[in-house]
């Protein structure tokens, strides 16, 4: 009898595999999808290659709903599409269609987690970083700005056409058709909407612009006192080369500036998590014609930001009545965000001002329905917040909002980041009325310098260096955003929030923001350094990105005569390290009694040739070297308590230290007892530890030291630890304060150089570290990347009419009714 059990067990037990096994593949678990929906020949992801390029054109006819007239759309061989439509409401609709198509998942990714919805697709592990956003008032910013956008019917007809284009795509998908990440992810997209568009723009003011510093400089305040803060963080740097030219004059006359609040200390303190990535910057400038062979302007520019898969970017022209443009726009908006049209061109870099301030809230009691402020008792405004979490019950919040705006994180509860100060609310210019997609639609359209100056105009947040170039001969540069009036400082620290005094008083008009137009010297550049000199009447802030780029830009673009397309691309691949020229003479004598090991090292620099190259071992020493100079120097004062983080000095406070303070009381360690450390023991102590440090990381002194594998440039894919998506370990070179400034996960993520022409037929390249397809199915996916590791750009199609001859078309689409 047991041999018969056992041959029925035989018998079934196939089956029985087969049966758990199906239920194994067409279950979700937690978060992953169904494996058998995923690996279905028929719906699965092989379904998601594409076919590559063929050599021939080929033609395809569309209907989308919603077009009122047939538009044209030619692709070429990068897979671009050039869209010819013949009125608005078909232009913005074909735009919104043929990007969801490409860059769907993306577009819908990003507005989630912009809205603190990331924990809907990744289940509970979401839920800080979506509570955060919440907090900070992403979802109430996007409301703000759409009310601005709608005001203008023009954008709000562009807006509603994107998204219906949008829809049309989305609806037009089965399981089969599904991008690849909803399949691993193991979900649908949604309805797409306006109010998504406004929240991909003002994610961009997270992103840029809300980097704070004020609970870090307070805890410095408490620790040290005013004196020490503000002389070991100066309100201008010691080396410095500003946006807009020292001398420029003023053609407006200031408006008054407002008494300054009364010092404040404050209370409270964090625990450390991560924060933003402080490489994000640009680069852009343009040349006059005076210094050009072509005697016409040219721009270049390359906005500096996390290097991902698919491209933050997604290159577009848009040809309609009144309108031929092309550029980079946003996967999530309407209009080109960066390019040039027939008369101008244009591009855009950080501005980095101080627009965001915290003050510290005094509730009535705990229900804190009521906070004091100019010796009153004030109502506070309740906002739900509803968050579904993916496999889990929904969760409720509550954010208490002041008239200075949302308290982020009440007294008791944990930061999501430790520059976030508790019981405090926060003012931030990204939560106001806005009106973005105005500024964007007129300057897709602007002929001249005055009507680019009205656009940006309606240009609220991030602000933006908005460099300008025109076939009039025009170049221009406004540091270009709203800006609140404030005192001298306020907001360096954290501010008093029952106090009147601290309030914001109004807002620089806009004519009095800082610009130039036609300088003498024959260029206008930005890369984030300080906008003006200390001669400019308003304050903007006292902390911006580090000198060096925009330093070895005005240096060469000061000595560039008969400047082409191609100097200026060399430009933008410049990896001369300015700041090591200035940091090794003072270092280098310091290194006294070295190793074996510290003397070859040291020989690899005396010989280097200053240039972050992509094979460079000295860039890799020096780069390497400063980060540890600056640790062993100031960690002991500033980095040692984790529940009061400070900032810590600047490289640039640094240097003025070597040279003019090398006795201070901050060279000495002060963990180390029984022993005062003086400026030679602390650089000679760094270099010891950087080439110990660089021995562990690659061996000895060698090939792998080489700055490109050390750097490990990436452009990784938006879901985290999706390396089979990723292009990893890019040989190029820069650094973060190279004008080629590529970092590990940091970079040029668009490059753009153009030369105008009276013609009316710019001379235009571009590239960035991807290509048009989001699906990593495609040829287009990443065929981009290689090019831009090189420094080299790729001519971009800049088409008049439909029929126009050329031999770049790969594909034309019909799109009707």
């Amino acid at each position: 009898m047991p041999n018969a059990s056992m041959r029925q067990f035989k018998s079934f037990f196939p089956l029985i595999v087969t049966l758990i096994w199906t239920y194994a593949l067409h279950t979700n678990w937690g978060t992953l999808p169904p494996m058998g929906k995923l690996l279905s020949p028929f719906h699965g992801f092989w379904v998601n290659a594409e076919k590559a390029d063929a050599s021939e054109q080929t033609e395809e006819n569309l209907q989308i709903p919603g077009l009122n007239e047939p538009v044209q759309v030619l692709y070429d061989e990068m897979a671009i599409p050039h869209v010819f439509a013949k009125n608005d409401h078909d232009l913005y609709l074909a735009q919104g269609y043929l990007t969801a198509k490409d860059r769907l998942w993306q577009m819908e990714f990003q507005t989630h987690f912009a809205g603190g919805r990331i924990s809907e697709i990744v289940g509970s592990k979401g839920m800080a970083s979506d509570q955060f956003q919440r907090r900070m008032g992403a979802v109430y910013g996007a409301e703000q700005s759409l009310k601005g956008m709608v005001e203008d019917p023009l954008a709000k007809a562009s807006l509603e056409a994107y998204t219906a284009g949008v829809n049309a795509y989305i609806e037009s998908l089965t399981d089969r058709t599904l991008p690849l990440e909803y399949k691993l992810l193991n979900y649908r997209p949604e309805k797409w909407e306006p109010l998504k568009s406004a929240l991909f723009l003002k994610n961009m003011s997270f992103v840029l612009a809300s980097g704070t510093d004020d609970l870090r400089m307070t805890n410095i305040l408490r620790k040290y006192g005013r004196e020490v803060a503000e002389h070991l963080f100066p309100n201008y740097p010691f080396e410095e080369s500003p946006i807009i030219p020292e001398g420029t004059p003023l053609d407006f006359k200031p408006l008054p500036i407002p008494a300054a609040p009364a010092d404040f200390i404050g209370l409270g303190s964090t625990m450390k998590t991560p924060e933003k990535d402080p490489n994000t910057g640009s680069n852009n400038w343009a040349v006059a014609g005076n210094k050009t062979i072509s005697g016409m302007p040219i721009l270049a520019n390359d906005p500096h930001l996390t290097l991902s898969l698919p491209s933050i970017w997604y290159q577009m022209q848009l040809v309609a009545p009144g309108i031929n443009v092309y550029g980079s726009t946003m996967p999530g908006s309407p209009n080109v965000i960066a390019g040039f049209n027939k008369n101008i061109a244009w591009g855009v870099t950080n501005v980095g001002s101080d627009v965001m301030d915290w003050y510290q809230i005094k509730f009535k009691d705990a229900s804190k329905k009521e906070y004091w402020h100019d010796g009153k008792w004030k109502k506070t405004t309740m906002r739900i917040e509803r968050f579904k979490v993916r496999g889990e019950d929904d969760f409720v919040d509550t954010v208490f909002f002041t008239h200075h705006g949302p308290v982020v994180y009440l007294s008791h509860e944990k930061p999501f980041r430790s520059n976030i100060p508790v019981g405090h609310a926060l003012k931030w210019i990204a939560l106001e009325k806005s009106s973005e997609v105005s500024a964007f639609y007129q300057l897709n359209r602007a002929a001249n310098y005055d009507e680019y100056k009205a656009a940006i105009a309606h240009f609220s947040a991030p602000a933006q260096n908005f460099v300008f170039a025109s076939n009039q001969g025009d170049i221009a540069l406004w540091v270009n955003g709203k800006f609140p009036l404030k005192s001298n400082l306020q907001g360096k620290y954290l501010l008093d929030g029952t106090d009147p005094a601290a309030d914001w008083k109004g807002y620089i008009p806009h004519d009095h923001d800082p610009h130039v137009k036609n300088p003498p010297r024959g260029f206008v550049s930005s890369a984030n350094q300080f906008s003006v000199d200390k001669s400019y009447p308003y304050y903007l802030g006292w902390q911006f990105a580090p000198s060096e780029r925009g330093r070895r830009i005005n240096e060469r673009l000061t000595a560039m005569n008969k400047a082409t397309v191609d100097s200026l691309r060399g430009l933008q691949n410049d990896n001369f390290n300015i700041r090591a020229r200035r940091l090794l003479p003072l270092l280098l004598p310091h290194i006294s009694n070295p190793t074996p090991q510290m003397a070859a090292a040291l020989d690899v620099l005396k010989k280097w040739d200053l240039q972050n190259s992509k094979e460079s071992i000295g860039a890799t020493i020096f780069e390497n070297w400063v980060i540890l100079l600056q640790s062993s120097l100031w960690d002991d004062e500033f980095n040692a308590d984790e529940k009061a983080p400070m900032n810590i000095p600047t490289v640039d406070r640094t240097l003025k230290l070597i040279i003019e303070e090398p006795g201070a009381i901050w060279w000495d360690n002060v963990k180390t007892k029984n022993k005062k450390e003086s400026m030679a023991d602390i650089i000679r102590a760094s270099f010891q530890a950087n080439i110990d440090s660089l021995t562990k990381l690659h061996g000895p002194l060698g090939t792998d030291w080489v700055w490109y594998k050390h750097k490990q440039t990436g452009v990784r894919h938006l879901i985290p630890g999706m390396d089979a998506l990723s292009r990893l370990n890019i040989p190029i070179g820069g650094g973060g304060s190279i004008v080629n400034a590529s970092t590990t996960k940091t970079g040029p993520s668009w490059r753009l150089v153009v030369e105008l022409s009276k013609s009316g037929n710019p001379n235009a390249y571009g590239v960035y570290p991807g290509g048009q397809s989001g699906n990593p199915g495609s040829s287009h996916y990443d065929d981009l990347i290689d090019t831009w590791a090189k420094g080299e750009l790729r001519p971009l199609l800049f088409l008049n009419q439909a029929d126009q001859k050329t031999n770049r078309i790969r594909k034309k689409l019909i799109l009707t009714k």
